[in-house]
């Protein structure tokens, strides 16, 4: 049952360690309908206007954590709760009580489509004139006029984010969401969330399949001080996964084949993207549809390992974990031959953990599967130094000039720039997120928090350049494709 404080940290996991748990125990489908009267008991509500709302989010979000869709027809992986999402203001401007009700009647004059009147105190904004310009805020000599755009729309990079004008229920464009997940975290009312998988790979677990987990590099550093890649292994075996992989060998093995593209593609003049974050390739593909054919060839890390998992053994079912959302786009929409069963976020695995009581335990580094250039494929600028060592083992010429984009605004002046003909650049290294995948929409700390933790991870690397880790934990010959087509 959620307390009364129950925050939206608390309602998710609470609901999904619910799921996990009759999943495992094989009870799912007689105890689905129940879960959320388990939650929310009432008669008095925990955390909404009433105990019948509260049921209802609980009920939506199931079905994301199903991987159903809330919406008929919309696949896209980012969704948003309707009966979780009200509260914010339909209307953009909003005069406040600064307002002196002035004879200049500077925000009335401002306005070119006669939206502002005067009431008894303070000017009136009429929504259904207001065309959402601004300029009566400009104006305004008392800054009297706020300007309240609804979180999720302004943590949006592409504005994707749209309201439905009777309901004022927010609405995603598909059309234009990067699936970056930035909208996710930032709406105060838990309203907006993504599609997960949980009850479908604990099917997978149960039914005896070989399921292997596929952890990012990002994991490293945020779940406590110890906490290494064998924690993680050790404790998804307990809970029934074969085996668990580190995604930072596949970047490894995108590190070596973009560098043969960048070589190659550096002699002709040729000006080329990075294809690892597919945030960064949906923006590409959406709103920069002429520049697809300058994404590299090279699949992500993510497909490196499951593609090199699958050569092995074609059964295998792979399951990527990290904190990326745009991975699950990437495993939905992307359809590259080969790429993982399952993404699943931070916030998905862990409660899957304590469903079976199983935690993250200090560990020693035994078992290391990557070079640092591979781990560093999760913080900005990792990709350009592996790709650049990559060079210098091959010999080849690492005189290129490398746009680092750290996040979507930066990324699309740098497209903006190559779309015109006017990127000076050789390459643009594109990471939707600030900061790399270590700030995804699923991390579980911030930077600052956990920059400690990580640094003392990365200090116990082995020492080894990325051909040696590939000859080491792959082999002298790939027997797989490394490009999408």
């Amino acid at each position: 049952m959620l307390s009364n404080d129950a925050t939206i940290f608390q309602v998710k996991h609470e609901l999904m360690r619910t799921v996990a748990k009759y999943a495992f125990e094989g009870v799912y489908e007689e105890k689905r309908d129940k879960i959320p009267y388990e939650l929310s008991p009432g008669p008095n509500a925990n955390f909404r206007c009433c105990v019948y709302r509260e049921r209802e989010v609980l009920r939506e979000r199931i079905v994301l954590a199903e991987g159903g869709t809330l919406h008929e027809g919309d696949y896209n992986m980012i969704q948003v709760i309707p009966a979780a999402c009200h509260g914010c203001p339909i209307s953009r401007f909003s005069v406040t009580d600064n307002c002196q009700k002035c004879m200049q009647k500077a925000c009335q004059n401002a306005c070119k489509f006669n939206a502002i009147t005067m009431g008894a105190r303070k000017a009136i904004i009429d929504p259904n004139i207001c065309k959402e310009c601004g300029q009566c805020a400009k104006a305004c000599p008392y800054n009297a006029i706020a300007d309240l755009v609804r979180p999720c729309k302004k943590a949006c990079p592409v504005d994707a984010i749209q309201m439905e004008e009777v309901s004022g229920i927010v609405k995603i464009d598909k059309d234009k969401c990067i699936q970056c997940g930035a909208c996710i975290h930032s709406c105060p009312f838990g309203a907006i969330g993504s599609r997960a998988g949980i009850v479908k790979v604990i099917n997978a677990i149960r039914s005896g399949k070989r399921v292997v987990a596929m952890v990012a590099p990002a994991a490293e550093g945020q779940f406590g001080k110890g906490v290494t890649m064998t924690s993680w292994r050790t404790a998804l075996k307990k809970i029934g996964f074969d085996d668990m992989v580190e995604v930072a060998l596949g970047g490894d093995l995108t590190a070596q084949a973009e560098a043969e593209e960048w070589a190659e593609a550096y002699k002709e003049g040729k000006k080329m993207t990075t294809s690892c974050c597919p945030a960064f390739v949906n923006m590409i593909h959406k709103h920069y549809p002429t520049l697809v054919d300058n994404i590299s060839t090279s699949v992500s890390p993510m497909c490196a390992v499951s593609r090199m998992l699958k050569a092995d053994d074609p059964d295998v079912v792979t399951v990527f974990i990290g904190p990326c959302v745009a991975k699950k786009s990437e495993m939905q929409d992307q359809k590259i031959e080969g790429n993982v069963d399952f993404v699943m976020l931070f916030s998905e695995i862990l409660p899957m953990l304590e469903a079976q009581g199983v935690t993250l335990e200090p560990e020693e580094y035994d078992h290391q599967q990557a070079s640092i250039f591979g781990k560093h494929f999760a913080h900005s600028h990792g990709v350009t130094d592996a790709v650049v060592q990559s060079l210098k083992e091959t010999g080849e010429s690492t005189d290129v000039k490398v746009e680092v984009c750290n996040g979507a605004l930066e990324c699309k002046k740098a497209l903006l720039m190559m779309k015109a003909g006017k990127f000076k650049g050789d390459f643009i290294e594109g990471m939707a997120c600030p900061g790399g995948c270590i700030a995804g929409p699923g991390a579980r700390k911030t930077i600052p928090q956990f920059k400690k933790d990580r640094q003392d991870c990365l200090s116990k690397t082995e020492d080894i350049g990325i051909a040696d880790s590939i000859k080491k934990h792959v082999g002298e010959e790939l027997n797989f494709s490394m490009h999408r087509h």
